[in-house]
């Protein structure tokens, strides 16, 4: 990662107390290690996406050396229901984004866990007369072994809410909601 990196400002509903004191270089030091074991290119990297329509029915979304994802308006806008949208698309994209950032912080940390389930709500408003994306909120479900630390747990977890890429590229106030089960057997 060069000097010249740009690290996103952290916004949240409620900062975590744990991460209160963090400066950005100790978050910049975390992201280091998290990475150190993924082949990464250097910054800064470009995503392209294309996407095709008519006047009705689905839009084709694709890029290169991916399938091809139809999409359509939500419900709420009169769309048919049952196929992705931009909407939820984005919702996806933080999801995953948190997941894939808490597997790369806990394997920095040597910690083991099960399973992670996470869900994520994005509430859409107008907001001087535009709508967008005001509130997300993640919804974190993390299975744990029997002899792993919870407490350390509920740390990694929110370490990845702060340094997931897409959450910090979001304008939306954030809220992680945490919770922690040891699994059985």
């Amino acid at each position: 990662m060069g000097a010249d990196t740009h690290y996103p400002r952290y916004r949240c509903a409620r900062r975590p107390s744990k991460l209160s004191g963090w400066r950005n270089s100790e978050v910049r030091r975390l992201l280091q290690v998290a990475l150190a074991g993924v082949l990464m290119h250097p910054y800064p990297h470009t995503y392209a996406v294309s996407a095709q329509g008519r006047s009705a029915g689905a839009v084709s979304v694709n890029g290169s050396e991916l399938p091809t994802l139809e999409t359509a308006p939500p419900p709420q806008f009169d769309g048919p229901g049952g196929t992705w949208s931009p909407e939820t698309l984005l919702c996806a994209a933080l999801a995953d984004c948190f997941i894939l950032t808490f597997r790369a912080v806990s394997r920095a940390a040597r910690f083991e866990w099960a399973q992670l389930e996470c869900r994520v709500e994005g509430i859409l408003e107008r907001v001087e007369r535009s709508a967008r994306f005001t509130h997300f909120t993640t919804f974190a479900l993390l299975t744990i072994p029997q002899t792993t630390d919870a407490s350390k747990a509920r740390d990694l977890l929110e370490r990845a809410e702060h340094g997931c890429l897409i959450s910090n590229s979001v304008r939306g106030e954030r809220k992680l909601e945490i919770e922690v089960v040891t699994a059985s057997g």
